[in-house]
């Protein structure tokens, strides 16, 4: 995809499409998979909404070479996609590698080469083996470190020949918040006043959480770059969740705010990577919770990535909470003394979308592209996802005929634009996502996906975004696109019709959940 803004704004090279191994890949237990923490988690009542679960997903498992196919379809160069932990390594270091998971990604990244298409592999997002929850709390310790550090060897030995682009880990800070803050991803620790979880310290689980996270990050990247970059030629980086962020009142507490709630939210991550320490504006309100790197850590974490991914949808407004009172945990140090919202005097900062503090707000891609890359020297970044939701609410036909999903689009990729016509090295941008999934606490409900998938038969049907992609990526403007030829034509279901034109390799494997 990036091909296009490259034809058009003369700086972006593609655009691409993506998925994520449990929102898609289904084949639960299947050929050798252990028991991941989403796989217990999903099956406790209440914990997903209409108590659903990934057991199937997209069953993509078993349907890659389809969508692998209408990937190719679309006119994308590049495709990010996850790897399961625990289809790798069932029970961690306290296992083997399984060979039946090594194979399916083998086909994957085999079959997406064939078609043209540059696999761009995330190690760890979010999941992984129950087992290591269970033995020592995950990533609550240190032994974490020595066991990514396994699956991100097993990867780099596995796939690294044929894989130019890695990112270690997918979000580390919304994984903290999800899972140690509002405790609603497992392992659900949390505390008052963010959640009333039966375990969990709010305050400071999710700063040895990041900790150990950048620390298995450096590690991984420290191995491959002694042992497999040389060789193999490839790119490493990590993923980043960012807000924009604006005063909530014309006042110079709540710019400041803004400049805390960036640094506690994407410095918190970013920084040690690129300076080898948390950003100053942390360590000004330090607490002796807020770990500290060792000068032999600080060596290998400054400098180890090789790029940025950023994953971008709204912006929220930002209140300062050290000179005024604040609600929901605003004055906690957790969330940097500062109150976001998206509201303010009653008026929405932009419309609302099927997920919470999600807005659509365009300009917040521009603002904060370009406030990466003026904080990190202009570093090369790839915004690894970007996307719209409908709100819940929303009728069946629209969800086809998704016009608002076009708008946010071109209005996203026009601020990016912006900021690359400024000055910001962006290398490459994912669409969020190729397809409806299962997403996380909210299930098949929060529908992103250019593609409607049908729960029951699990046929694929373009929604209008994958038309306007199509077209986009063809290089046609859109002022060619007739919008009335697709509006005003009811989507067909079933199947996506296999081109001739596509090569599709001939294979064995059993399909499994990418």
């Amino acid at each position: 995809m990036l091909k296009v803004l490259r034809s058009k704004a003369k700086m972006l090279e593609d655009l691409n499409s993506q998925t994520t191994f449990s929102l898609v890949e289904g084949g639960y237990l299947e050929d050798g998979k252990g028991l991941s923490n989403w796989d217990v988690f999903t099956h406790i009542p209440g914990n997903i909404k209409n108590n659903e679960n990934g057991d199937d997903a997209d069953d993509d498992y078993h349907l890659f070479l389809e969508d692998a196919e209408i990937a190719q379809s679309l006119g994308v160069n590049a495709y990010r996609f996850s790897i399961s932990w625990a289809r790798i390594l069932p029970r961690g270091r306290f296992g083997e590698v399984n060979p039946g998971g090594i194979k399916f990604y083998n086909k994957i990244i085999d079959n997406l080469l064939l078609r043209g298409i540059e696999p761009f592999l995330t190690i760890h997002h979010f999941d992984l083996p129950q087992e290591l929850e269970d033995r020592y709390g995950a990533w609550l310790s240190p032994l974490m470190q020595d066991d990514f550090l396994l699956l991100a060897e097993t990867c780099f030995k596995s796939f690294g020949d044929r894989v130019k682009y890695w990112t270690t880990i997918n979000e580390p800070n919304m994984f903290a918040e999800m899972s140690y803050v509002r405790g609603l991803y497992p392992p659900a620790h949390c505390s008052p006043p963010f959640g009333n979880c039966s375990v969990g310290n709010a305050d400071i689980e999710p700063l040895i959480v990041v900790h150990n996270m950048l620390l298995a990050h450096g590690k991984a990247v420290k191995l491959y770059r002694e042992r497999f970059q040389s060789k193999q030629g490839g790119s490493i980086g990590l993923v980043v969740h960012l807000h924009m962020y604006e005063p909530l009142r014309d006042v110079e507490s709540d710019r400041q705010a803004v400049n805390r709630a960036l640094a506690f939210t994407g410095g918190w991550v970013l920084d040690p990577l690129v300076f080898g320490d948390y950003p100053p504006e942390m360590r000004q309100y330090h607490r002796s919770e807020l770990p500290r790197f060792s000068s032999e850590e600080t060596e290998y974490m400054r400098g180890s990535i090789d790029f940025i991914g950023l994953n971008h949808y709204s912006t929220l407004y930002a209140k300062d909470c050290i000179h005024s009172p604040c609600v929901l945990g605003g004055d906690h140090f957790i969330r940097g003394f500062t109150f976001t919202t998206g509201e303010r005097d009653g008026i929405l900062i932009g419309e609302p979308t099927g997920v919470e503090r999600f807005y659509v707000v365009p300009r917040g891609m521009e603002k904060i592209v370009d406030h990466v890359s003026k904080r990190y020297n202009n570093m090369p970044i790839y915004v690894t996802e970007n996307g719209y939701c409908p709100p819940l609410t929303e009728a069946a036909p629209n969800l086809l005929h998704d016009v608002n999903r076009i708008n946010f689009y071109n209005g996203y990729l026009a601020a990016l634009s912006r900021a690359i016509r400024k000055g910001a090295d962006v290398r490459g941008y994912f669409a969020w996502s190729l397809m409806d999934n299962f997403e996380w606490a909210g299930g098949y409900s929060s529908t992103f996906g250019l593609y409607y998938v049908d729960r029951l038969t699990m046929n694929r049907t373009p929604k209008l975004s994958a038309k306007w992609f199509q077209h986009f990526l063809a290089n046609r403007s859109s002022e060619r696109f007739n919008r009335q030829r697709f509006v005003n034509r009811t989507p067909k279901s079933g199947r996506v019709r296999k081109s001739k034109y596509i090569v599709i390799a001939t294979t064995n494997a059993n399909a499994t959940d990418v």
